[in-house]
């Protein structure tokens, strides 16, 4: 970017830099000029005061004096004998002497670059403690001792030269003198060179010391001007000065000043004329700074002068014509220096105005060139605000709507143009590439601090868009493309700014990081806040677009977009590598929904689909699917034998603590995935797989857990083989009654717990998820619950069948508690009493074993346990009766063995229950039932196959 644009990126970094000025190239050609041109104003001014124009007798008052001053022809033209007497008294109170008009030998432009001090000062500026660094001179001096010799023979020879004060009237010099100067010259040459060694060792040797460059301001002015013309320049500004030295022994005067303590002096510079006149190809070096009057080394700074001399052969040029648009130039430049034309103050107004407009009408200055040249002062310091390109778009559209415009203009205005064009473009490039860090109240119309972007569009973006428009023909492709690549520069400066914060997590040597949990939530809330920035990006440029101030082709949010999808996308997968999620918990949760949700919005804002952009789901696919399986294999380490806790422990369900606490675990499973499957409720079957497995796992850790109190009831459910073997057991088998251990108590009643309260609440979690399942897949949700379902209430019933054989075999193993043999010795004749007396101990081993139950099983377990072991001992009866349907002898013992059955069951149980028993819990079982029905010959049957007995 060239000197313009480059400024006012450099004074919108700072705020500290004063506005910047133009460059005033027609002040510089001369006295002759300005009498001219003040010359020219009078005349226009005392025509236009015979015209009686009022704005005219102002510049007329007091013998011109405004326009004498404002023109700095108070050295030039003469002066009344009352003036000269003034002036000299004046000079006398001063003790001044009077200053003598310049010859101008050239000229120099200078630019402040740098400024490096030796080190920061202490307070006031002190530079007593530091000592400047010695250089070591063995090498000047040998330079020296090789120049001395070298020289001396033609010195010897020239001091024979007798010199003249004498100049020919032609104004030549004698072939002599010539010979002199030319010796002369020489020998500053080789001097110079020999100091410029010595500085540049000065440099090297000085180098360790010198600290990172301050802003310190600068005062400059030539040894030959008063110190009030002294020039303010702050290095790095890009200001421009041009200084109109008197001779090649005049001297440019700098002044360093503390950029802290103000109007403290740092150290002085002097650069002779005749150094830089010596060498003008060497434009960029670095001066000594010397603190006086010690005369200590204190830094250095680096100046660019640009030297061009005006020979004195072309003197006689002087006094010739001077062009209109010349004089116009120096006019206008007067004017802006008068009303302090500078940046962010770019109008004229008042009698300078019209004294320009008098100006260009009089003497025939086209009105294209005086808005063009009026523009290049503007373009000096343009700034990308509305009031600046508002201004430009003003003073270039009468110029470019003319038509064939190379044609309509001349030569000169042509070229002013096609310059004015170039910095317009990079105004406008500096406008569009910032247009959400546009602010009217900052001096360079940039703000330097990033700050979150707004929904409303700068006041500089309308009239950015105007000008662009005249300057373009915005229906061709190339036009197009240029302004939206204008706007994709922009969204990755500021994707740019965002990816920033959390640039530390992604460097190149932090993959697999190692981050500490605070750490680590530290990033991810970091990764979140980039994803709501990013957001409010877009949504921003939604903004922006919809107050239609762009061009329709422009579409800022599609642009924009698809820039901060990408760099976003890269961002979050770099960082996710870098620093790997272990399960989503509550900062991973809280990434992947902004994540999600920045995916949804942009499809909601009907987004353009994005290649490479954000796809939450493809970033996080392999994380979720590594969590589940990690959390499976956890669960499952923990269901084995080693590992189960809790052994012996009954909780206050009389339930064993492993079940609740694998079963709270699968619950925190399914809450800290709900974010997952609300988002993508595909990973449900994932899941569920796991779920299915680690409840299986569960069963079978306490099949294990349990194993010697089911061991017996194993037997009893085996198919029953008669052979030898089977029956040498039974001749063997101890004679002892089972008793129902406490131990499997806690297993059936940690069953029935898993079956009828713990799973339900997974079930049904899973059945809200899968509403939100689209329908047509190959997989049915909930298939493998139902696998485990229907084993757990297998296993349930098969283990409380077993148990309660073990129960009716206890009633066998005595006669007097055989049920079968009380049926056998109940015959027709034997009365009621006799019936109940033999079934006394059975009703005792019944109640007992009732009571012993109820001490070890849940509610429900023992409810189910009773209805089961009445059944069984009803299916006895059923079959004794069976056997002997035709003889109807038997039905009076068995209907009173019936009897004793149901009271015994159904007091018992009503006693223990009290009113937690239900009705349905003391009807008779389905075998008593079909008993009851033979004996009252009733051909109804109950084909009821449910577990509840």
């Amino acid at each position: 970017m060239s000197k313009n644009a480059h400024s006012v990126e450099t004074a919108g970094s700072s705020g500290s830099h004063p506005p910047r000025l133009p460059t005033f190239h027609a002040s510089t050609q001369g006295p002759w000029h300005s009498v001219v041109s003040y010359e020219a104003c009078v005349r226009l001014c005392l025509n236009a005061w015979a015209r009686s124009c009022m704005e005219a007798p102002i510049f007329l008052e007091n013998e011109c004096a405004l326009l004498r001053n404002a023109f700095g022809l108070q050295q030039i033209l003469l002066l009344s004998e009352e003036e000269i007497l003034s002036k000299r008294a004046s000079e006398l109170t001063t003790e001044g002497a009077a200053p003598k008009p310049k010859k101008m030998i050239g000229k120099m432009k200078v630019q402040v670059r740098k400024v490096r001090m030796g080190m920061d000062p202490p307070t006031g500026c002190s530079f007593k403690s530091l000592k400047p660094p010695k250089m070591k001179l063995e090498s000047a001096r040998n330079h020296l001792t090789n120049l001395q010799s070298k020289l001396l023979s033609g010195w010897v020879a020239l001091r024979r030269v007798r010199f003249v004060l004498h100049q020919p009237t032609d104004g030549s010099l004698p072939r002599k003198s010539l010979a002199y100067v030319q010796a002369g010259t020489q020998y500053i040459k080789q001097v110079s060179g020999l100091l410029k060694v010595g500085v540049t060792t000065l440099r090297q040797s000085s180098s360790s010391h010198e600290l990172v460059q301050e802003s310190y301001p600068c005062l400059l002015r030539l040894k030959s001007s008063p110190e009030e013309e002294a020039v303010r320049m702050q290095p790095g500004s890009g200001e421009t000065h041009v200084f109109l030295p008197d001779g090649l022994g005049d001297d440019l005067l700098v002044e360093v000043l503390d950029s802290k303590s103000k109007g403290t002096t740092c150290g002085r510079v002097l650069v002779q004329v005749a150094a830089v006149a010596d060498d003008p190809s060497d434009k960029l070096r670095w001066w000594s700074i010397y603190h006086e009057p010690e005369h200590d080394l204190v830094g250095k700074i680096q100046l660019y002068i640009n030297f061009s001399t005006s020979v004195d052969e072309n003197s006689h040029l002087k006094c010739g014509s001077v062009a209109e648009t010349v004089a116009y130039d120096l006019v206008l430049e007067v004017a802006m220096k008068v009303q302090h034309f500078q940046q962010r103050h770019l109008l004229l107004n008042g009698e300078w105005k019209w004294l320009l407009n008098e100006f260009a009408s009089y003497y025939g200055v086209s009105d294209a060139y005086t808005k063009l040249r009026y523009l290049s002062y503007v373009m000096d310091v343009a700034t990308p605000t509305a009031d600046c390109l508002t201004l430009v778009y003003d003073l270039l559209y009468p110029v470019v709507m003319k038509g064939n415009v190379k044609s309509s203009l001349s030569h000169q205005e042509n070229r002013i143009l096609g310059e004015v064009q170039d910095e317009i473009e990079q105004i406008l490039a500096l406008a569009f590439e910032n247009y959400k860090s546009l602010d009217e109240s900052i001096s360079s119309g940039v703000i330097d601090v990033f700050k979150p972007a707004t929904g409303l569009a700068a006041p500089a973006l309308e009239p950015a868009v105007k000008l662009y428009t005249l300057l373009y023909d915005i229906l061709t492709p190339e036009t197009q493309t240029k302004l939206c690549r204008y706007f994709q520069v922009a969204a990755k400066k500021r994707s740019k700014r965002h990816l920033a914060e959390t640039d530390e997590y992604v460097a190149a040597n932090s993959e697999g990081m190692l981050l500490d949990n605070i750490a680590l939530s530290t990033a991810y809330q970091k990764m979140k806040v980039l994803c709501l920035n990013i957001r409010n990006e877009v949504l921003t440029d939604i903004q922006i677009h919809d107050q239609h101030i762009l061009p329709s082709f422009v579409d800022l949010p599609n642009l924009s977009a698809s820039i901060y999808s990408v760099e976003l996308c890269n961002r979050i997968r770099e960082f996710l590598i870098a620093c790997p999620p272990a399960g989503p918990a509550s900062p991973v949760a809280e990434l992947v929904i902004a994540t999600a949700d920045f995916q949804r919005d942009l499809a909601n804002w009907n987004i353009c689909p994005i290649r490479g952009g954000v796809d939450a789901k493809e970033l996080f696919h392999l994380y979720i699917v590594v969590w589940i399986k990690d959390r499976r294999a956890a669960m499952l380490e923990s269901c084995k034998l080693d590992k189960v806790k809790w052994a012996g422990v009954r909780t206050q369900h009389a339930t064993t603590p492993f079940v609740d606490d694998m079963y709270e675990r699968l619950k925190e499973t399914l809450n800290d995935y709900e974010v997952i499957i609300c988002r993508w409720p595909e990973y449900t079957f994932v899941l569920e797989n796991a779920v299915a497995d680690v409840e299986k796992a569960i069963v079978e850790a306490l099949d294990r857990q349990y194993a010697d109190v089911l061991s017996p009831l194993k037997e009893t459910m085996m198919p029953k083989k008669f052979g030898l073997k089977y029956v040498q057991k039974l001749t063997k088998r101890s004679v002892a009654p089972y008793v129902v251990p406490e131990e499997l108590g806690i297993l059936l009643n940690s069953l029935k717990r898993m079956l009828d309260i713990l799973r339900p609440k997974i079930e049904t979690q899973f059945k809200s998820w899968g509403s939100c399942i689209p329908e047509g897949g190959n997989q049915v949700l909930g298939e493998r619950l139902s696998e485990v379902t229907v084993m757990l209430r297998t296993k349930f019933r098969n283990y409380v069948q077993a148990m309660v054989e073990k129960l009716v075999e206890n009633t066998r193993l005595q006669n007097a508690t055989k049920l079968k043999k009380i049926l056998q010795d109940s015959k027709e004749s034997v009365g009621e009493s006799d019936v109940r007396v033999r079934s006394q101990f059975l009703k005792e081993l019944l109640t007992s074993t009732i009571n012993q139950l109820h001490t070890i099983l849940e509610t429900h377990v023992f409810i189910a346990t009773c209805r089961g072991f009445w059944d069984r001992m009803g299916q006895d009866v059923l079959t004794f009766l069976e056997s002997r349907k035709e003889n109807r002898s038997w039905y009076k013992g068995c209907r009173l063995a019936v009897s004793i059955l149901d009271d015994t069951f159904a007091s018992q149980m009503q006693q223990l229950l009290g009113n937690s028993l239900q009705d349905k819990d003391i009807d008779p079982p389905r075998s008593i039932t079909e008993v009851r029905s033979m004996l009252c010959k009733e051909s109804q049957t109950h084909k009821d196959n449910s577990f509840y007995y």
